[in-house]
């Protein structure tokens, strides 16, 4: 009988991710690729969290179905995460993320604003293992990564003022590629930290100049 892990064995780490939650706070753009991913490398519980929903737009440039237009989209994105595995234990929040809000051991922060990132962030900073923020403008990603003291600092510092940010939501100017490739970044950070391997701080990728940096980047996106 065939294993449907087999082919990611030396990857991912099943019984880790049998023991841990997922949070994905942000359906949309990124977070429902990022979902996606995550129930398909094997993640047995996750809550998904977010108050909007499905529009027109959202078909080209999240990749939902014309049949999920004017559903919330953590109830469409709920029946994608179902269709890979329907063993999956989901949580759903179809409201905005509140302080005093449970949190799964891992979380990816995928908003559009930075004030939104700032508040999630002084909320659960202390409360997660491992963290994960995906920011796209365009066709700039920049996924950044915590876990230890060190990593939790320098994302601190990433968290400028709102009006410092490029005009607009980082999801104004969109594409389901570079979602799906800034979705792919943060799950690898979230593969690394369950194999106990370091993750990369801060990582910026240009599709458009193909240049990639990881460091302590200072690519400013809308987000």
């Amino acid at each position: 009988m065939i294993n449907r892990f087999d082919r990611q064995h030396d990857f991912v780490p099943q019984d880790r991710l049998e023991h841990l939650t997922t949070t994905v706070i942000g359906v949309g753009a990124i977070g429902r690729q990022v979902a996606l991913q995550l129930a398909a490398i094997g993640a047995r519980r996750m809550q998904l969290i977010d108050f909007d929903s499905v529009d027109p737009t959202n078909v080209t440039t999240q990749g939902f179905l014309n049949s999920d237009i004017g559903q919330p989209k953590v109830a469409a994105v709920c029946q994608a995460v179902s269709g890979i595995d329907r063993t999956i234990a989901l949580e759903l929040t179809d409201d905005r993320f509140r302080a005093k809000q449970s949190i799964g051991d891992a979380v990816f922060c995928c908003v559009d604003s930075i004030s939104a990132r700032a508040s999630i962030w002084r909320s659960v900073q202390h409360r997660c293992a491992f963290w994960a923020d995906g920011r796209m403008l365009g066709e700039v990603i920049r996924v950044l990564a915590a876990v230890d003291s060190r990593d939790r600092e320098h994302y601190s510092r990433t968290l400028f003022p709102q009006q410092e940010a490029h005009a607009g939501h980082c999801t104004s100017h969109s594409t389901i590629y570079a979602a799906s490739i800034a979705a792919g970044l943060l799950v690898h950070q979230f593969t690394r930290w369950l194999r106990g391997m370091a993750v990369d701080p801060d990582t910026t990728l240009s599709l458009l100049a193909g240049e990639l940096v990881q460091g302590q980047a200072r690519l400013a996106t809308a987000s």
